[in-house]
């Protein structure tokens, strides 16, 4: 028997697979550290850091609808950002291990990413438009609306 396929629809949004780049760098980079004859602390800071980042890619996930960016943890909502409030974003070091800035009417974000960069962009740019904004003088014009 053939197996129905729905198309998905557009207000349910799309998960953004995690990515462990970030996470393991640290991990990696704080563990082959610690023979170093140093003192241990930064690198038993870093590994740990690391394995802090990598429980967080495997527990959130992003969501991303027509209206917000969802953070979700174990399928529950954690918080929504709401597209209708960012006024700017922008992928920091995205081809390596990077970060998230985006500014809301009310305060900026910066995130680590832990998720796939290169859909992040894609549906963030399908979702909110080119918002990154290069120049404070664009940023200053988004503010006085």
């Amino acid at each position: 028997m053939a197996e129905k396929t729905t198309k998905p629809n557009s207000d349910e949004g799309v998960i953004i697979p995690p990515s462990y780049k970030l996470p393991l760098l640290l991990s990696l980079v704080g563990i082959t550290s610690i023979p170093l004859p140093l003192t241990n602390w930064p690198s038993i800071s870093l590994a740990t850091f690391g394995f802090f980042l990598l429980l967080q890619s495997l527990t959130l996930k992003i969501k991303i609808t027509s209206k917000a960016l969802i953070v979700l943890q174990l399928g529950r909502e954690l918080r929504q950002f709401p597209f209708e409030n960012w006024l700017a974003w922008r992928l920091l070091f995205h081809k390596m291990p990077g970060l998230l800035y985006f500014r809301e009417k009310a305060s900026p974000h910066l995130l680590p990413i832990l998720f796939n960069p290169d859909i992040l962009k894609l549906e963030l740019q399908k979702r909110v438009g080119n918002l990154e904004v290069g120049k404070k003088e664009d940023l200053a014009s988004k503010t006085k609306n």
